[in-house]
């Protein structure tokens, strides 16, 4: 198998299949949803998880470019014949700090929209523009309309600090979403995708018949790269790195399919630098993340045990934000395990593999040396290692942190080791201690700069787990000064 080009940042299907790049073939997800009962659909999945890519293959299946789909699962079941219109709307380009930019954003797609299908409707609002577009274009062409929305959230978390302008977005994409359901008759699918999960009373009020693809087994590897697809696609790759390392960093997100999955960018940058490193959180980890965790002000459990219920972990809205939410819709969390209580699922959070895990403890050692607050030195954490174990009771302690520093994470010094691997090749990677493990330290020390306590109400309450209460409007945690999480 030859080398090709690596896709990084390519979100286009015609360029990555007419200009000699890999592509782990989707497309079989695709012809699913065309055959499944439902007719809207929702997903939500972490930045750079491929789910623009999976937008724009939409796009041309339904346009019906068949050229693009030769050698692929989905081009022998499809019926060419068929050629539907699209409307897509991406806010991906925006930024909607200003409470103009989303109108202003949504004037400029659909002037480009009805000049492409020279349907101009005269109107100024977006709902009805898109309503008018939906009805002409189907009765233009005799067949129904696909309808793709990426990062439909995103101008409600660029204002994710200014509540009122945050309300106002999202005031104005209830309206747009809810038309697609009162235009239902012109409207062949509906593809909606973003990184977070608002609930349907919230945002899709009005559109509340969507399917929610998010935790449906089936769809789990809708994005994301398989083991299968490592050796299949990236063989090419492969020679000189170490297969236990790659999988290690990079894989180990869940969605309850039947098995764990790549972060692709992860991987690709891996190919690319031949260097193991936290490179999806350099590029992916978002401003309202970090921004929403000084808010809440955080009371960090034992990340390798947070417990959710499927309510919870859908539960995003900009008046209460759940921490145990947001950390699993942007992929610093996943899932490690299910189980049924009384017939409602509940489920173990965890980190997803060693990027995730190290570049948050990298952030939280960064924070501290900025300023933000003391914590014992690693000879202290040493000397606690042991005197307790993980529940045991001791001193009631606050727990109110800074961005990302869920708890203080102390980490032996990663070493750059180069040296042949397994299989004899040269690969490059971060040593870890003898026995791969992570010294963690729940700072109880006060913090250099104090806040006020939050107001209760403000504060989303999270998933009730052995030692976690709010009191007061103070987050407080029972627990060992230290603990050991292992890889």
């Amino acid at each position: 198998m030859d080398r090709r080009k690596l896709p990084i940042g390519i979100q286009t299907f015609r360029q990555i299949r007419e200009e000699g790049y890999y592509y782990v073939d989707k497309t079989a997800w695709a012809r699913r949803l065309a055959d499944d009962a439902g007719k809207h659909y929702f997903l939500s999945r972490p930045r750079r998880f491929g789910k623009s890519l999976f937008v724009d293959t939409l796009k041309e299946l339904y346009e019906g470019n068949e050229a693009l789909f030769r050698g692929l699962s989905v081009h022998d079941g499809w019926d060419w014949s068929k050629r539907h219109p699209v409307v897509r709307l991406d806010f991906s380009s925006g930024d909607f700090f200003d409470p103009d930019e989303l109108h202003d954003n949504l004037t400029e797609q659909f002037d480009a929209l009805e000049s492409e299908y020279a349907a101009e409707s005269g109107y100024d609002r977006a709902p009805i523009r898109l309503r008018s577009l939906l009805r002409e274009l189907h009765r233009r062409t005799g067949r129904r309309v696909v309808v793709l929305v990426d990062e439909y959230d995103k101008p409600i978390l660029d204002a994710i600090e200014d509540p009122e302008i945050a309300k106002l977005n999202r005031r104005r994409l209830r309206a747009l979403y809810g038309t697609i359901k009162f235009a239902d008759a012109h409207v062949e699918l509906t593809f909606i995708t973003g990184v977070s999960k608002y609930s349907k009373v919230s945002l899709f009020s009005d559109l509340n018949n969507l399917i929610d693809l998010t935790l449906d087994p089936a769809y789990a590897a809708i994005c994301g790269y398989t083991e299968s697809d490592l050796d299949a696609v990236f063989a090419p790759e492969l020679p000189g790195l170490d297969r236990d390392a790659i999988r290690a960093w990079y894989n180990g997100y869940h969605w309850l399919g039947e098995e764990r999955l790549y972060n692709p960018f992860g991987l690709l940058m891996l190919f690319r630098s031949r260097v193991f490193k936290a490179h999806w959180f350099e590029t992916a980890t978002p401003r309202f993340l970090i921004d929403t965790l000084i808010q809440r002000g955080f009371a960090a459990p034992d990340l390798e045990g947070v417990h959710a219920s499927e309510t919870l972990l859908s539960s995003f809205d900009v008046e209460a934000i759940a921490p145990e939410a947001l950390l699993f819709q942007t992929g610093y969390l996943t899932i490690a395990d299910e189980r049924q209580d009384d017939g409602f699922p509940q489920y173990r959070l965890s980190y997803p593999n060693r990027e995730v895990r190290r570049a948050l403890n990298a952030t939280s050692r960064l924070e501290l040396s900025s300023g933000r607050g003391e914590t014992a030195d690693d000879e202290d954490c040493a000397q606690d290692d042991g005197k307790h174990g993980v529940g045991d009771d001791v001193d009631q302690q606050p727990a109110l942190l800074a961005p990302l520093l869920l708890h203080d994470l102390q980490l032996p010094r990663p070493v750059a080791r180069k040296g042949p691997d397994a299989e004899g090749h040269d690969s490059v990677h971060d040593h870890e201690s003898a026995e791969d493990q992570v010294e963690v330290h729940l700072r109880t020390r006060s913090m250099a700069r104090p806040r006020a306590p939050l107001p209760a109400a403000s504060i989303a309450a999270p998933a009730q787990s052995s030692g976690r209460s709010i009191q007061n409007g103070e987050v407080h945690r029972h627990s060992p000064s230290c603990w050991r999480a292992r890889t």
